[in-house]
């Protein structure tokens, strides 16, 4: 059985006089940082929202300035125009100074991993949250947010660096975690093992030998190496090539339209810890 330690509870409460749940983090951020996770989650969980009949999406954690929560609108509502996105802050003055850029579809709420609204969401976004968690805590956090989408819902919990160039996330649904994807820039890349610096939580500490995701970067890097005669072509077709060769010894599950963008998505179950 894996021991899971208690989330840390706040004494303060929501406006809605519940409990707050989690702890306060250094919030920065910045404009476009969540570009890439955006695109992917308007990619891949669009339809999902357009058959919701009020889709609800969480910004959880948006940090000192809403600039992510206001992207988040923008970028579901073009493809889901009856979207609506609630940005949650667990530090209250966060939230005061977010409050001047309410608009429809777009409210700002003090709270925690409890998700301080009525509703079921349909899309939790949490990007750059748990980083500042220690990995025992990731599981208990996932179960409590899974617990609180709606059928169909979708959580993403993820890293990136601080302009958006290196990103990996988990994509977890409400029986748990799916799948683990990772988007770069690919002009700023020098080999795929880059990206290991920003694996979330759950597989930041296990990139050692012995792990999944340890093996899953050195055959990532050995392919991005065999695929150097495609650079001749563009960083993309290399690593459209590099990815292909991967799928032969990896569960890759999605396809070269998302490769094209510099992302390739894997099983979960391939890439989980061992222990």
């Amino acid at each position: 059985m894996t021991t899971r330690a208690p989330l840390p509870h706040s004494r303060r409460r929501s406006s809605g006089g519940t409990p707050i749940v989690g702890t306060v983090t250094r919030g920065t951020t910045n404009p476009n940082r969540l570009r890439r996770m955006d695109r992917w989650i308007a990619a891949v969980h669009g339809a999902e929202l357009r058959r919701t009949r009020e889709p609800l999406a969480i910004d959880l954690g948006y940090g000192a300035a809403p600039w992510t929560a206001v992207e988040l609108l923008g970028r579901l509502r073009t493809v889901a125009p009856r979207a609506r996105v609630v940005g949650v802050e667990i530090e209250p003055a966060r939230v005061t100074a977010a409050k001047p850029y309410e608009r429809d579809g777009l409210v700002f709420r003090h709270g925690g991993f409890e998700i301080p609204v009525p509703a079921r969401p349909s899309l939790i976004r949490a990007a750059n949250v748990l980083r500042q968690y220690d990995e025992i805590e990731v599981a208990g956090v996932w179960e409590r947010l899974c617990a609180r989408l709606a059928p169909g819902g979708l959580l993403v919990e993820g890293t990136c660096d601080e302009i958006g160039r290196r990103h990996v996330w988990v994509a977890l649904g409400p029986e748990g975690p799916r799948t683990v994807t990772f988007a770069t820039r690919l002009g700023s890349l020098e080999r795929p093992s880059d990206l290991a610096e920003r694996l979330p939580k759950a597989l930041i500490h296990r990139n050692v030998p012995g792990e999944p995701v340890h093996a899953f970067l050195r055959d990532f890097d050995r392919a991005w190496a065999a695929a150097a005669p495609y650079a001749s072509y563009g960083a993309r077709q290399r690593w459209i090539r590099a990815v292909r060769d991967l799928t032969a010894d990896w569960p890759v599950t999605d396809s070269p339209v998302r490769w094209r963008q510099g992302e390739v998505t894997v099983a979960w179950g391939a890439l989980a810890p061992a222990a």
